[in-house]
C-alpha cells in the first residue's frame, strides 16, 4: 500500500533519534537527571544538538501530586539537556502523556512550524509511601463520582484503582471469548522472557504459567505479574524532516501516523478501533501490514483485548494467537518485544515514547537479541485514564523502516 501522510498540505516527518533510561526503582534519581539521560541520549542518536530544537513538548502525569511540581513541570526537567530557553509545552494526557507529546511534535514538524522538535516523557512513581502513589492514581477518575466508581467496581480503596478497572475488562473478556486465565498467565510469561532480553527493562525471567496463576491476588482474576509494576525512568523522541536528518547524518525512521482519540462516558471497546481505523488510512497501511507491536498491557489481558481492538486479530482469536506462540519473538507477529508495560515498566509520562524508542530501534535493525527479524511497519497503542466504562484516551502510532 501508499505509505505517506494522507494529510493534505502537511511534510512528511521522521523520527531521527530516540532515547530512553532503564525503568525500575531508582530513588537516588530525580526527574531532572532522568530525563536529561534520555533526551542527551535521543539528541546524540538523531546528531543534532539543542541549539537546533525548535519546541518541546513534556509529558508527565503525577509529579504535582507525587514531587510537589506543578505548572511548570518541563521547565524545570529540562535544565541538563541544555534545552532551557527553547519553547515548550507541558502535556498532561493520563497514560498518553508521553504519546500525546508525540502527537504535537509531529503537528509542529509536519505543519512546518519546526524543523526539529523533541518529546519528552518521564515519571517517578516508585516512592517509599507506596500508598500516596496509588491514591495519586485515582486522580485520572472523575473526582464526584470516586466513591460511585468504587462501588461499582468493588473494590475497598485500599489498592489499585486501575487493576480493578482491568480485571472487570479481564471478566468481560472471559464472558465473551473462550480465554482463561492460563492465557493471562501466557502472556506474562512471554512478555518476562522477551524483558530478559531488554537491558533497560525493569523485570525481566523465565516463568511458568502455574507460577503466575499461584502468586499473590490483586484482583480477581488478576494475579502481580500480571499487573504492571509502578516504575520511575524517563524516554524521548527527536522529531524532524527527512531532509533534516539526512544532513544531520542520523538513521531515520518513517513516522507515517499518530494519533489521539478521547473515550465518551458510557461507551466501551469502540475507543481504540476509532482511532486505530484513523491512524491505518492516514498511514496508508493496514493491520496486515504490521511487523511488530508494542502495546498497552498495563494488565495482561489488555494486550489480548489491545491486539482485537487494533485489527490485528479477529474478536476472540487473540488467545489462539498466544497459544500457538505467534505473538512471542520468532513468531508471526511479535508483540511486545521491549516486555511490554508488564516486565519493561510503566512510568505512566514515560510510556508512549519507550514504544515508539523501541518500535525505532526494531525498524533499524539494532533490538539485539529481541530483534524481529525484517521488521519494517511497527504499530504502538497507548491508552490511559478512565471515563467508565472504558479509557478517557487512547493513542496508536505507525512507523516505518
Amino acid at each position: 500500500m501508499d505509505q505517506g501522510s494522507r494529510v493534505v498540505g502537511m511534510r512528511d516527518v521522521v523520527v531521527g533519534g530516540v532515547g530512553m533510561t532503564t525503568f525500575g526503582r531508582m530513588p537516588d534519581r530525580s526527574i531532572a537527571s532522568l530525563v536529561s539521560e534520555a533526551t542527551n541520549e535521543a539528541l546524540a542518536d538523531a546528531g543534532t544538538s539543542a541549539a537546533d530544537v525548535g519546541i518541546v513538548y513534556f509529558g508527565n502525569v503525577l509529579s504535582g501530586l507525587l514531587q510537589g511540581q506543578e505548572s511548570v513541570r518541563g521547565q524545570h526537567a529540562v535544565r541538563g539537556p541544555g534545552l532551557a530557553g527553547i519553547p515548550l509545552v507541558n502535556v498532561e494526557n493520563a497514560c498518553a502523556s508521553g504519546s500525546t507529546a508525540l502527537h504535537q511534535a509531529w503537528l509542529s514538524v509536519a505543519s512546518g512550524q519546526v524543523d526539529v522538535a523533541v518529546a519528552i516523557g518521564a515519571e517517578k512513581l516508585a516512592i517509599a509511601d507506596r500508598s500516596r502513589a496509588l491514591a495519586a492514581l485515582t486522580s485520572a477518575l472523575d473526582q464526584e463520582r470516586l466513591e460511585e466508581i468504587r462501588r461499582e467496581l468493588g473494590t475497598g480503596g485500599d489498592g489499585s484503582v486501575f487493576m480493578d478497572i482491568y480485571a472487570r475488562f479481564a471478566r468481560w473478556y472471559l464472558d465473551r471469548t473462550d480465554a482463561t486465565p492460563e492465557d493471562f498467565a501466557r502472556v506474562v510469561v512471554k512478555n518476562a522472557r522477551h524483558g530478559l532480553a531488554n537491558p533497560r527493562a525493569q523485570y525481566g525471567a523465565e516463568l511458568a504459567v502455574p507460577e503466575v496463576l499461584a502468586a499473590r491476588r490483586i484482583s480477581d482474576p488478576l494475579t502481580l505479574p500480571m499487573c504492571a509494576p509502578m516504575s520511575d525512568g524517563a524516554a524521548a523522541v527527536v522529531v524532524t524532516t527527512p531532509e533534516a536528518a539526512r544532513r544531520s547524518g542520523a538513521d531515520p525512521v518513517r513516522l507515517l501516523a499518530v494519533g489521539i482519540g478521547a473515550g465518551r462516558a458510557g461507551d466501551y471497546g469502540e475507543l481504540v478501533p476509532a482511532v486505530a481505523a484513523r491512524v491505518y488510512e492516514q498511514a496508508g497501511v493496514g493491520p496486515g501490514d504490521v511487523d511488530v507491536v508494542e502495546c498497552h498491557d498495563a494488565a495482561a489481558p489488555a494486550e489480548l483485548i489491545g491486539l482485537e481492538e487494533l485489527g490485528l486479530c479477529a474478536a476472540g482469536e487473540a488467545p489462539a494467537l498466544l497459544r500457538a506462540g505467534e505473538t512471542s519473538l520468532g513468531g508471526r507477529l511479535p508483540v511486545n518485544p521491549s516486555g511490554g508495560l508488564l516486565s519493561r515498566g510503566h512510568p505512566l509520562g514515560a510510556t508512549g515514547l519507550a514504544q515508539v524508542a523501541e518500535l525505532a530501534d526494531q525498524l533499524r535493525g539494532r533490538a539485539g537479541a529481541r530483534q524481529v527479524p525484517g521488521a519494517r511497519i511497527g504499530l504502538a497503542e497507548n491508552a490511559g485514564g478512565y471515563l467508565g466504562p472504558d479509557a478517557a484516551v487512547a493513542s496508536v502510532t505507525i512507523l516505518a523502516s
